[in-house]
């Protein structure tokens, strides 16, 4: 059989991919794990931290745990709910789940932290939940509240570990502690690259919990992965964060939610453009609506918003701090574009400063670095993975 260039071409793309696909198939979160866990939980009480992204294969951890006669007897859910269709910031109540008559704890309503009525009668908490490796992405917060109370009940926690699908970036500015807060708990930048069971081990390790306190910390390591490892996250962590593209995103545009700007929330395809109600900001339009499980009520709902399409736009391999300082030298009336929840977000007062002083996005970006330097030798020590 001959082929022509053309179809020499095709085959070595074909041969490419499908290395490609089989490599990332050898990536095994710690979940699918069982033989490394399942002998620890035999005749345990054990709650669970988990939401719809805690899947084992095609079977929810729920599932799999009681299948494996497994005493699971509480579920604690974090932001947007065990089913993971609940509105960002929207309080999530205590309920019970219909497929299993288990009772599920809220742990964004009245509490984010696991009351000792909750907790105190468990051997076990296992936390599994996909993270997307940025700061302010609550889930981290929901961790160590969980470490806490942890440490202060005497149970014993097993993280089972999952891809971080940002691990190879690095970047941001780092928190301040004197913004603490849900959406920002421990000195690290916003880009962190770590997977939250090394995370984990940092928060214990550095002394981050309330009163310097350890949990016993177990984490159940990811199967052939490596920190260069490309990861897709096959399950959106979150409604507002559907694909790669929004992921990837997601560091670069989230300060936006501390702004006048909409990030296209109640669209189908947030945190991939960026807009406001007026032709100066750009020729993309869309139109925010009201999007059950995604977006009750969005920023400029039913208005019409000019600014970026970033859909196709090559994600930034950094924390792209350029679409805030554009945004903000095209704002007509400055002293409104920020509110308070930028600096939260952002971790620090400098930012937000920086910006309204006129500094360069390149020049606020090097400023990032002495302190990324620093955290990046303080986190050796927690590494899993190469």
């Amino acid at each position: 059989m001959r082929f022509t260039s053309h179809g020499r071409l095709v085959i070595l793309v074909l041969s490419v991919l499908l290395a490609h696909l089989g490599a990332c198939q050898q990536i095994q979160p710690g979940a699918l794990n069982g033989d490394d866990y399942l002998p620890i939980l035999n005749d345990k009480s054990v709650g669970l931290v988990v939401n719809h992204t805690s899947m084992v294969g095609q079977t929810h951890l729920v599932d799999y745990l009681i299948s494996n006669e497994i005493n699971v007897k509480r579920i604690f859910a974090p932001e947007h709910g065990f089913r993971g269709d609940q509105d960002a910031g929207a309080k999530i109540k205590n309920t019970r789940d219909e497929s299993t008559g288990l009772p599920v704890v809220s742990l964004y309503g009245k509490n984010y932290k696991p009351t000792e009525r909750q907790i105190a009668d468990l051997d076990y908490m296992i936390f599994d939940i996909q993270d997307v490796g940025v700061r302010c992405f609550t889930f981290i917060s929901t961790l160590h509240y969980v470490m806490e109370a942890c440490a202060e009940n005497n149970v014993k926690l097993i993280v089972l570990d999952r891809p971080n699908p940002n691990i190879r970036y690095t970047d941001g500015p780092m928190l301040d502690t004197a913004f603490t807060s849900f959406v920002g708990k421990h000195p690290i930048p916003l880009m962190y690259g770590m997977t939250i069971g090394e995370l984990a081990q940092m928060i214990n390790g550095e002394g981050w919990l309330a009163e310097g306190n350890r949990c016993d910390l177990t984490v159940i390591p990811i199967s052939d992965y490596d920190r260069d490892a490309s990861y897709e996250c096959p399950i959106k962590p979150s409604p507002n964060m559907p694909n790669a593209q929004a992921i990837r995103l997601y560091a670069s545009l989230v300060f936006f939610e501390g702004t006048v700007i909409s990030m296209g929330r109640g669209t189908y395809e947030p945190f991939q453009m960026i807009g406001y109600p007026d032709p100066a900001f750009g020729n993309f339009q869309f139109v925010p609506i009201s999007i059950d499980g995604m977006e009750a009520s969005p920023k400029y709902k039913d208005e019409t918003c000019y600014g970026l399409d970033l859909r196709m736009t090559a994600p930034p391999e950094k924390v792209d701090i350029n679409y805030v300082v554009d945004f903000y030298s095209k704002s007509k009336n400055k002293s409104e574009f920020f509110n308070s929840y930028f600096k939260l977000l952002a971790g620090t007062d400098q930012l937000q400063q920086q910006i309204i002083d006129g500094l360069s996005a390149q020049e606020i970006h090097d400023s990032w670095q002495p302190a990324i330097d620093q955290f990046k030798e303080k986190r050796k020590a927690y590494l899993l993975y190469k």
